[in-house]
């Protein structure tokens, strides 16, 4: 029982307020989310629909980031380095089992990593691994990573959620039939309905999960969303909780609201730095001037949210609070006169059906633009067509989305990101960053980003929402923090 109790706290796979009722083993779970992702394999797509599902359910790496933001071991019971730096050993845990009942080997996790470095993969951020020459299996039951320069930031890139380990025999089936060593496995999935995990009787940790099954149902409107939770359809909202249902969960006693959590989310209107008005950075200012962040935030959220000035959230380390451009309509009408554009322009503005706060701001911003002369054309699209046209295609003008994953602040140094943005004074702060080995010195450089990344108005940072959790009242064992992207269903549980 001491081994149990060390081990669970060891992965930091759950954490109980003092009042919570003890755990209670078996039934089924509920949850919604908002969108069909595009396929099941997080190193192919950056769709955070997949993390949602996937990360720590039914995917795991080497390391994991659990609720209160620390990197803690997974696959990767311990690990050593070498006085340079440039040596990794990593001791894998033994008696692991994929959800196909083949044992997870040496090769698997050697085999995981060579497919990063294949630029030909398709690898979602291979910038992540830049500095890792190879992976090899070492001696006994370890991996070796071996690199070209110091990287600070490898056990947390090794616990994100698209670096994760599956059966190399069965990677190019991922995709469609996901297969990893998480508590649960993947057991059915009925495009635009739900995606059913079930218990993993041979997961390594004894006890976990709780439940014999988590249902993630797929459900786009926000009020469907709340009828459901106060029918007892579903069990928990775990995406998207809007200001109103907030509201309704908070009237009805059948109903929780978990509302002093923190995420790493940021709702971001992003602009097309190479589109020929915005490519102009008196244009951009005058963008971001002419946003009332604030009155967004109370009126159409009430309140529920943080006005951010970059790319990071409270939630983050590296968090600093900026505002070179405040609302100021009168100076953004001076700005688009000076930039050229005295009776100001027209240009495409889209945002996604399937996330109603992002598309709630796009209507107040939409308005507020238009009293400086600037005509936003609203359009509302399917995420599909937003992540093949605009997340890759990079064929917009304007856009908003929320920005989940965390510590993602590097793509602002990758050009060929959809913000199009290139600024090579970022690439170097990046690689200082790898170089720097106290966490002190890493955060410092991180905010001198952010600082100029807002300085440069390369897109209007809107707000950070509370991460807002609506569950029935005997649901217990979730996560309220958000340091990463996951509806992690490892401690949840229905009480008696």
């Amino acid at each position: 029982m001491k081994y149990l109790l060390a081990l669970l706290l060891t992965l930091s796979f759950i954490t109980f307020a003092q009042e919570d009722p003890a755990p209670v083993a078996g039934g089924t779970v509920t949850v919604s989310i908002v969108a069909d992702p595009p396929g099941w394999d997080p190193t192919k797509s950056t769709s955070a629909e997949i993390a949602r599902v996937m990360y720590n359910n039914v995917y795991e790496g080497l390391t994991t980031i659990a609720q209160d933001g620390t990197i803690q071991p997974r696959l990767a019971e311990s690990w050593t380095t070498s006085e340079d730096g440039l040596e990794w050993t990593f001791t894998i845990r033994e008696g692991v089992k994929f959800h196909d009942g083949t044992d997870l080997a040496i090769d698997d996790i050697v085999a995981a990593f060579a497919r990063i470095k294949d630029p030909e993969s398709g690898f979602t951020n291979p910038d992540y691994f830049k500095n890792v020459e190879s992976v090899t299996a070492g001696e006994g039951n370890t991996v070796v990573f071996t690199l070209t320069a110091p990287s600070s930031s490898l056990l947390y890139n090794l616990g994100r959620s698209d670096s994760i380990i599956y059966p190399a025999a069965k990677a190019d089936t991922q995709a469609s039939e996901p297969i990893g060593t998480g508590p649960f496995r993947f057991a059915e999935y009925v495009v635009g309905s739900e995606v059913r995990l079930e218990k993993f009787e041979d997961y390594y940790v004894e006890g976990v999960p709780y439940l014999d099954a988590a249902v993630f149902r797929i459900i786009p409107d926000a009020n469907a969303t709340f009828a459901a939770l106060q029918a007892g359809d579903i069990d928990m909202i775990g995406v998207s909780v809007t200001p109103e249902v907030a509201l309704q969960v908070e009237a009805d006693p059948n109903l929780k609201l978990v509302n002093e959590g923190s995420s790493t989310a940021e709702i971001t209107m992003a602009l097309n730095n190479s589109n020929e008005i915005l490519s102009n950075p008196l244009v951009r200012q005058a963008i971001t001037h002419a946003i009332d962040k604030e009155s967004i935030v109370q009126g159409a959220f009430n309140g529920l949210g943080v006005v951010i000035g970059t790319h990071a959230t409270p939630a983050e380390p590296y968090f600093i609070d900026v505002n070179p451009y405040p609302y100021d309509p009168e100076r953004a009408r001076e700005l688009l006169a000076e930039a050229g554009y005295p009776d100001g322009f027209e240009l495409r503005f889209e945002a996604t059906a399937e996330y109603p706060l992002e598309r709630r701001a796009a209507e107040v911003i939409a308005q507020q633009l238009s009293e400086v002369g600037i005509t936003a054309n609203l359009e509302i699209i399917d995420f599909t067509t937003w992540l093949n046209r605009i997340f890759f295609g990079g064929d917009y003008d304007m856009t908003i989305i929320g920005h989940a994953e965390a510590r993602d602040i590097s793509i602002y140094g990758n050009p060929e990101y959809y913000y199009k943005y290139n600024n090579p004074e970022i690439a170097v702060l990046l690689e200082q960053i790898e170089a720097t080995p106290d966490e002190a010195g890493q955060m410092e450089l991180y905010r001198e980003i952010a600082t100029i990344i807002a300085d440069d108005a390369v897109n209007v940072w809107v707000y950070a929402p509370s991460n807002l959790i609506a569950a029935r009242q005997d649901i217990y064992g979730f996560w309220t923090n958000a340091p990463t992207i996951t509806i992690d269903m490892t401690g949840v549980y229905r009480a008696e």
